[in-house]
């Protein structure tokens, strides 16, 4: 929810494990994020643009890839394998100068700018990393501030101070300022746990200065006992004895990383980092080995928002209503991956870039971890004992394909997932860790609270807030072409009218195409019901709808009130899922320019025109929510809290892809164990690699 002043990147990387730059000597994808040459010539243009600005008044707020239109991508790709020669490159930067909003599409091919326009509309644009830094550090020099401070004993050195996003109430007329809000960390550097409450400091970003204080009261700043999380500095007992347990590859990974593009089992796809969404799956194929060819299933798919309201009403919290995508960027946020902890033994990791406040270019190392995933599940399985003086059993493991990426927002650390499996199935998950986000307050047993504190008392003087978290992901789904609909299968109940059985009832399927996006507005979990992304120009060899179905995972639906200003800021949210026709314009959920946004230009906004989606080239927008009442287990440290979708296939295959396709073969006790398969990596001359599983005694 905001940038802590001394937060330190882990940049240490162990050097045996495998790291890739996400950058190849001839970009040879039209997808592939900019590069840090390609950061410098568009940071070059751009200041040849502005010939009275100095470094100081132009700053870059996101530069991030102007990715070609949709068909420009596809007529490229049909082409890739006879022709070298991409789409032109371009850039779309957004910039501040002279207090004022600029839009800026930079062609990198003819380093030429292609257009300038000034931003006159509602709200304004991702904050920077360092402004969001000289910001925090203002009240540490503040002499109201440090009076504060001393008022409670308290010693101005071992306070660290963070930056909020300040929301939008109704006001006509917004300035582009933020909210301070300070922690101690005396004896811990757990500091969220440790806030300093009753003071209220506003910021203008346009000055970076000070602009409005507050000191309203005194509250015990909660002990730092017992809140150390460092194991270096834990003493014992500690918790349960565990075994660890490694998979490493021998023979080096299964998959097949060509700068951007990932080749693994019968999948391909294509990888890329944005700053403001983290992770970007672009052209999802799957191979399909009776038809001998690769079908597509998604064009795109990101998280577009993230949305987390909290619920207290009082002075010092109310405004706490983030985009953490759009206010503070989920890919600029990105921290590097930890081998060993983070990602596994067999993990690849790969770079990203983003560009600074200045427009030069910055390195993330180990933005992402890609790893073949061996957890002991089963693919499949079956045990026969019908047949006479036999006992069959055959058993598949499941493998899958993981690309990771981790997120810190200030207090939380969201785990972004997107996993492969080779049945055809694309799971997307969403880990929830890092701390919470802790009120203090006057007490220290729920026998003294009378009135309604929000939350839940975790520890002496320490509320943790009751709040939400909404993550809102465009799925821009191609199932074996663009032209698709959505089908509602709705299970419906029917009573037994022939009387040929005692049975009174049955239920059967009915299905409902939606013709408009007021039809694909779906509340999930109020009827049973399927929801299937179909192809209706294709049908497989039965005559069934070739589709993919939506498995949906945690359902949470807003709890505020409709004409509330966060609900309206984050209307999108209003539904599980929204259909649109695709428009290349339409990618961020809460609108392009989400702090102080006003719910002008948002996914629910877009959706009034009520445009047609029937065998159209459309995007699913799928809302994945938690609501979070918390408890102590969630203090001092918050265990991972878990939630996930899944895009599985409904007839798409005329049968089951692997009922004849994986072999299996292994050594019991620790010894080496193989997967292979058939279809997919047959047709690319290559095998998944040998695996070994081991298993070491935790020395604790």
């Amino acid at each position: 929810m905001g940038l802590i002043l001394n937060l330190k990147p882990l940049f240490l990387l162990i050097s045996f494990f495998t790291t890739v730059s996400l950058i190849s000597c001839h970009q040879h994808h039209p997808l592939d994020p900019l590069t840090p040459s390609e950061f410098v010539l568009v940071r070059t243009i751009i200041q040849k643009s502005y010939p009275t600005a100095s470094k100081y008044n132009l700053t870059f707020q996101y530069v991030g890839l102007d990715e070609p239109d949709k068909q420009t991508i596809l007529s490229w790709q049909s082409k890739a394998k006879h022709s070298t020669k991409t789409p032109p490159r371009r850039a779309f930067v957004i910039t501040r100068f002279d207090k004022q909003t600029y839009e800026i599409i930079v062609d990198l091919s003819t380093s030429s700018l292609v257009s300038k326009k000034v931003y006159q509309g509602h709200g304004y644009p991702l904050m920077t990393l360092e402004e969001q830094v000289v910001a925090a550090q203002l009240p540490l020099t503040y002499p109201p501030f440090i009076q504060s401070i001393e008022k409670r004993g308290l010693n101005i050195s071992k306070v660290v101070c963070s930056t909020f996003s300040v929301g939008w109430f109704g006001e006509q007329r917004s300035e582009r300022v933020l909210k301070i809000l300070c922690f101690y960390t005396n004896e811990t550097v757990n500091l969220y746990v440790i806030p300093i409450e009753g003071i209220t400091v506003v910021v203008d970003l346009n000055e970076l200065k000070i602009v409005e204080y507050h000191d309203r009261f005194i509250v015990p700043v909660p002990k730092a006992e017992g809140t150390e999380y460092r194991l270096s500095k834990l003493k014992p007992p500690f918790g349960p004895r565990l075994n660890s347990v490694q998979a490493v590859s021998p023979d080096g990974p299964g998959f097949k990383i060509d700068g951007h593009t990932i080749r693994w089992a019968n999948w391909e796809f294509h990888l890329g980092y944005d700053p403001r969404a983290g992770p970007i799956i672009s052209l999802a194929s799957i191979y399909d080995l009776e038809k001998q060819k690769y079908r597509r299933v998604l064009y795109r798919g990101y998280l577009s928002e993230l949305f987390v309201p909290y619920s207290d009403p009082t002075e010092e919290w109310y405004y706490k209503t983030f985009f953490d995508c759009g206010e503070f960027g989920c890919g600029l946020l990105a921290v590097p991956l930890e081998p060993l902890t983070d990602c596994p033994a067999n993990a690849v990791f790969l770079d990203a870039y983003y560009a600074k406040q200045d427009g030069e270019p910055v390195k993330i190392s180990n933005t992402f971890c890609v790893f073949e995933k061996h957890a002991g599940e089963i693919l499949w399985r079956h045990t026969e004992i019908s047949i006479p003086g036999e006992t069959i059993r055959e058993v598949r493991p499941e493998v899958s394909l993981v690309v990771r990426m981790v997120s810190t927002v200030g207090n939380y650390d969201y785990i972004l997932d997107w996993e492969f499996k080779p049945t055809g199935s694309i799971k997307v998950k969403v880990g929830l860790t890092g701390i919470l986000e802790v009120k203090g307050d006057k007490f220290t047993h729920t026998n003294q609270i009378e009135e309604d504190v929000y939350g839940t008392l975790l520890a002496d003087n320490t509320i943790g807030v009751n709040h939400d978290h909404f993550l809102t992901y465009y799925l821009d789904l191609d199932v074996d072409g663009e032209a698709n609909s959505l089908v509602k299968r709705n299970l419906v109940t029917k009573p037994n009218s022939n009387h040929t059985s005692p049975r009174k009832s049955y239920w059967t399927v009915s299905t409902e195409t939606a013709k408009t996006e007021s039809d694909a507005r779906i509340k999930m979990g109020l009827k049973p019901s399927e929801l299937v992304v179909i192809n209706p120009n294709k049908k497989t060899k039965l005559g069934n709808d070739i589709g993919y179905r939506l498995l949906p995972g945690s359902i949470s639906s807003p709890l505020l009130f409709e004409d509330d200003y966060p609900q309206i800021r984050g209307a999108f949210t209003k539904y599980n899922l929204w259909v649109t026709p695709y428009y290349k314009s339409e990618k961020w959920a809460g609108g392009q320019y989400a702090d102080q946004s006003r719910g002008d230009d948002t996914l629910a906004v877009w959706s009034l025109r009520n445009r047609g989606i029937e065998n159209k080239d459309i995007v699913l927008w799928y809302t994945l929510g938690f609501h979070h009442s918390p408890c102590q287990e969630d203090f001092p440290v918050m265990p991972t809290l878990s939630g996930e979708f899944e895009l599985r296939p409904a007839n798409f295959f005329d049968r089951n892809p692997h009922s004849a396709a994986w072999q299996y073969s292994g050594v019991s006790g620790g010894g080496v164990i193989r997967w292979f398969t058939v279809y997919g990596v047959m047709m690319l001359s290559r095998s998944v690699s040998s695996t070994v599983i081991s298993v070491a005694a935790n020395s604790s």
